[in-house]
């Protein structure tokens, strides 16, 4: 098992881009997994329903959340191997976790474990737009994002306010190449800083880019 591991939570509101930007970072950081929090969703029967009728999905009740903390245990477990990881791994060299999601920074559990911690914002009125290109299962009912996605989002966010550790917000109308370069600069960053002799010099950072 490796003995060098960092975890990065990556949150955002919906449409924020935080997928493709894990999906980014682990094309070029060897030996990283992501577990993603949509991939625990209950099923519909068991969605409650607010007095305007809507579903209410944008909250840590909609998710099971105990079954997300026993995938990320299994991964810390065993690192790189119980998730999807990149390939190529090397026993040498230091795990790395993305977990990313909607509700991260919410969820009192997951706070011990972040050695990064990142949010997408993007404004409303672009919000609304990317949602709008998005088919969902089931599909938002008309009002949906102003009556529920929207205000769960605000609630969510003030609610942030109160966390102990340090949260880098990013702007999510940056472009894709942008926002990696931001965080894999500063992930690099974070792990010469835990332990520079298990960073590969690939690794490093050269004019915004990964090192070759």
């Amino acid at each position: 098992m490796n003995s060098q591991m960092l975890c990065s939570g990556l949150d955002s509101v919906t449409n924020g881009g935080k997928t493709t930007l894990a999906k980014n970072l682990q094309k070029h950081l060897p030996n990283c997994s992501i577990i993603s929090q949509d991939d625990f969703f209950k099923p519909e029967s068991e969605i409650e329903k607010d007095k305007n009728g809507f579903l209410q999905y944008d909250v840590l009740e909609a998710l099971n959340m105990e079954k997300m903390m026993a995938a990320i245990s299994c991964w810390m477990e065993n690192p790189g191997h119980s998730v999807k990881s990149t390939a190529g791994s090397s026993t040498e060299e230091v795990s790395i976790l993305i977990i990313e999601g909607f509700l991260l920074f919410n969820y009192k559990p997951l706070d011990t474990i972040w050695n990064r911690s990142y949010f997408l914002t993007i404004p409303y009125e672009e919000c609304k737009r990317r949602r709008s290109t998005r088919v969902y299962e089931p599909p938002d009912p008309p009002g949906y994002f102003d009556g529920h996605v929207w205000p769960m989002y605000l609630k969510h966010r003030q609610e942030m306010d109160n966390i102990a550790w340090e949260v880098v917000y990013l702007d999510g109308t940056k472009s894709e190449e942008d926002l990696f370069s931001e965080v894999y600069k500063d992930l690099t960053q974070e792990l010469a800083k835990q332990s520079p002799s298990t960073v590969p010099a690939k690794w490093m950072v050269k004019d915004g880019q990964p090192g070759k």
